[in-house]
């Protein structure tokens, strides 16, 4: 049998200038809460407090939601101006 060779791809490298992403409605959840978690459960591992934020974020009603899915919109409509004027910028 002859040996499978794994062809290597070399990654493009990330524009440090490139605007970030937006953030989701769960990361601003996440993100607001994840201290939370953590002083609940002392000792906690890290991939627990993740699962327990899942589990927090299922639990919640639309209406508790719409705080952090508006968070969300403004930071998709912040991401894709960011996007246009960085491709202007470029473009040129």
């Amino acid at each position: 049998m002859a040996p499978t060779e794994k062809k290597r791809t070399t990654r493009k490298k990330k524009d440090p200038d490139a605007p970030k992403r937006s953030l989701s409605a769960y990361m601003f959840f996440a993100n607001e809460n994840r201290d939370i978690v953590r002083a609940e459960n002392p000792g906690i591992s890290f991939g627990q407090v993740g699962k327990l934020l899942g589990e927090k974020w299922k639990a919640l009603t639309p209406e508790d939601k719409i705080p952090y899915e508006n968070k969300a919109d403004t930071d998709k409509k912040r991401y894709e101006k960011e996007k246009a004027e960085y491709a202007k910028k470029n473009a040129a």
